[in-house]
């Protein structure tokens, strides 16, 4: 069973990515044990008491900035796969969060079908 971490503020975005993962067709995908963080510091407290697989990590985060988290991450021989997930859709905010240690990029809104894949595509 694969474990995520999702870093996500808004309670909605949480919720969405729960029924879309309780959806699934995909066993491994419906079987994920998914830990939620609605902050930077609940992020790094569950990534101190959890080994995930892959973070889904909100850029925009009210005590931060999630890609803090993915540069901090991008040091460590075994971390996880991170999967950006952001409203900001410039294309040098996609290389910044790119160059800060992401291994992918979601624009929000997404759809069901669209974070699926992204996540089937990087969960080891």
């Amino acid at each position: 069973m694969s474990k995520v971490l999702l870093v996500e503020d808004e309670e909605l975005n949480r919720v969405l990515v729960r029924a879309i993962l309780a959806r699934a067709t995909d066993d491994m995908i419906r079987r994920i044990e998914l830990v939620e963080a609605g902050s930077l510091q609940v992020a790094r407290d569950a990534l101190a008491e959890h080994a995930v697989d892959l973070i889904l990590l909100d850029v925009n985060l009210p005590d931060g900035n999630g890609l803090s988290l993915a540069a901090d991450l991008s040091a460590q021989p075994d971390r996880p796969q991170v999967i950006a997930l952001t409203a900001s859709v410039l294309p040098h905010e996609r290389a910044a969060a790119m160059s800060a240690g992401c291994d992918a990029f979601l624009d929000k809104p997404y759809g069901a079908q669209d974070l699926l894949k992204i996540i089937g595509e990087h969960l080891p």
